[in-house]
């Protein structure tokens, strides 16, 4: 039978990489409130260390870290140090991650490698620095997108690392299974985040409140993430791997469909 204390997350060290804001703050700030000693990333050091304040005012001091998640070696470095001052880590989130707006033909080849970089290479880093320190038991939980699973014009090497990331999950769920480490992913639509609204206004020609027609709950915010990755990280999804969750609210149901404001669907 489960139980309240199957939420609990009390005594778990977790990993947050791209911490200092939007999704990856809410996801540091959620985990820390339901008891996990939390330790955070991000390059953007002034919000980064705001996340760190809003952490330390919970009362869970974090481990923290300015640093870029494509450096192999910072990623190292930092993990090291997690594992040296809290023994190890039971939940690792890969949430750093970047795009900009451009069309496939118009994306130059150094423009190609940051996105695989920033996208891909950044969550295999963290991957294999965490999986010597993770006991048996842990969770992984990687933030890809419901651009994982459609067409992304102007969008494109972006939503195919984010694809790729949600391959390497199953992958991955499959290989860490003999060591009950569950990996799943969460792929995330609508939710609004200071990072986002400038890649809005491109997605839709200057008038971003209007994609909220093509949401069946219309527009979410980070903390719906934070809810899905506390389950996922969580003893409730004890015998969950493998699975993507979609929190859009109904955006990938909807496939192109858009809300009439009497509630019924236009295609």
């Amino acid at each position: 039978m489960i139980t309240p204390a199957d939420v609990s997350l009390e005594g778990k060290v977790a990993v947050v990489t791209g911490a200092a804001h939007g999704i990856g703050r809410a996801i540091a700030l959620g985990l820390a409130s339901f008891g996990a000693e939390v330790a955070v990333c991000d390059r953007n050091e002034p919000d980064h260390r705001e996340t760190v304040t809003l952490l330390d005012q919970l009362g869970r001091p974090p481990v923290e870290a300015v640093l870029d998640v494509r450096d192999a070696e910072s990623v190292d470095a930092f993990v090291g140090r997690v594992a040296a001052e809290r023994g190890r880590v039971d939940i690792l989130v890969n949430n750093a991650a970047g795009t900009f707006y451009a069309h496939f033909a118009d994306t130059r080849p150094k423009g190609q490698a940051m996105l695989i970089d920033e996208n891909f290479v950044s969550v295999t880093n963290c991957v294999r620095a965490v999986l010597p320190v993770m006991p048996d038991g842990g969770s992984i939980v990687n933030v890809t997108s419901i651009e994982a699973h459609r067409a992304a014009p102007g969008f494109g090497i972006y939503a195919a690392m984010k694809a790729a990331v949600t391959s390497l999950t199953k992958t991955l769920a499959l290989e860490l299974a003999p060591r009950r480490i569950r990996v799943n992913a969460i792929a995330p639509d609508a939710i609004r985040t200071p990072g986002d609204s400038g890649l809005a206004e491109f997605a839709t020609q200057g008038d971003p409140l209007s994609y909220g027609t093509k949401v069946p709950l219309d527009w979410g915010d980070a903390d719906d993430c934070a809810g899905a990755v506390v389950y996922l990280a969580s003893g409730l999804a004890r015998w969950i791997t493998g699975t993507v969750l979609h929190v859009d609210g109904g955006a990938h149901a909807s496939s192109g469909w858009v809300r009439r404001d009497d509630g019924t669907y236009a295609p």
